[in-house]
């Protein structure tokens, strides 16, 4: 979903310094990340389609099966069904109208390279999770075609005084064979809800269980800060990262695929936060999609935090809107 991608930071988008001196290929990829422009043959996922199930954003359950489109199906779903906690949907979340007005934006500012067969937009703070260093680099905040979504948000209960410190649009388009590898948001800088606004096309998260070590995407800085909501979307006031336990039978071959309508909005947390590793399939893009991915601060770089002097600076500038045909102007 959007802090740096996944070699730089187990994220689907975001700036991030330290990455492994490693060359870049013409067309963005490095390393082990591929697209079709640097593939002699496209990969085939390895995923077991047989315990996969596909969440319905109406009833809150997920339902066996791959196809993501089972969730239209609803009311009248069939088959077995889990429950999947730490995802919200909100379809249509943006108008038609918006949505044409946010890609007008967008695509008059330019892209840069990402990995996998992306390419990006991005405003934020340089982050290294590695080393665990935060600087405000060059941000100075975020676009005004973009502030009506952030204000949006607002307007949905789970996203009480969330507060975006890094918004980054993201396109993925087949003809690149865009996708994203499994990963899970680092944990150390960004904050529980992690946030999607989707736009143009369809398309799924595809979740997987993480059942590594937690050192891995800073999961064990968890237990340093409290929990922002729980698996009802309630607020709650403590948190500890447990070892994960699939619930299901004790199976850990389960796959859950999440809908991304386009006009969406998806919030991860909890379970599905810090539990689950995501990924986008190339399969599953099958035309030009682009997204926005939003990023809060953990509890300790919030003010009354341990590391509320490194976030003060960078939550000052995240206030700041500023009119992009003005700044291309001047920079050309």
């Amino acid at each position: 979903m959007g802090g740096g991608e996944p070699d730089e930071g187990q994220v689907e988008g975001g700036a991030a310094e330290g990455a492994a001196d490693e060359a870049v290929r013409p067309c963005g990829c490095k390393g082990c990340r591929s697209c079709l422009l640097c593939e002699t043959a496209a990969p085939l996922h390895d995923l077991q389609v047989e315990n996969c199930y596909v969440y319905c954003p109406q009833c809150n359950l997920a339902w066996k099966g791959w196809n993501e489109n089972i969730y239209k199906e609803h009311p009248n779903h069939s088959g077995e069904s889990i429950s999947f906690p730490g995802v919200y949907i909100q379809l249509d979340f943006i108008s038609e109208l918006e949505e044409n007005a946010l890609m007008k934006g967008i695509d008059e500012m330019p892209w840069d390279l990402s990995q996998s067969g992306r390419r990006k937009q991005n405003f934020g703070p340089k982050t290294n999770f590695k080393k665990k260093r935060l600087r405000i680099g060059d941000f100075k905040g975020f676009p005004e075609f973009s502030r009506f979504v952030q204000e949006k948000f607002q307007h949905v209960s789970l996203l009480n005084n969330y507060r975006t410190i890094e918004q980054c649009s993201l396109e993925y388009d087949p003809a690149r064979g865009a996708s994203i590898d499994p990963h899970i948001d680092d944990c150390w800088v960004w904050g529980e809800r992690i946030i999607t606004v989707n736009c143009l096309a369809e398309s799924v998260l595809t979740m997987t269980p993480y059942l590594g070590d937690v050192k891995k995407y800073n999961l064990e800085d968890c237990s340093l800060y409290n929990r922002i909501v729980n698996e009802d979307g309630q607020f709650v006031d403590d948190f500890s990262l447990a070892p994960f336990e699939c619930k299901n039978d004790d199976r850990t071959d389960i796959i859950v695929r999440l809908p991304m309508p386009k006009r969406s909005l998806m919030v991860l947390y909890g379970p599905a936060r810090y539990m689950w590793e995501h990924r986008i399939l190339r399969e599953d893009i099958t035309e030009r999609r682009v997204c926005l991915a939003y990023r809060e601060f953990t509890p300790p770089f919030l003010p009354g935090g341990n590391w509320e002097n490194e976030g003060s600076e960078i939550l000052d500038a995240a206030n700041s809107f500023w009119n992009h045909l003005y700044v291309e102007k001047v920079n050309s």
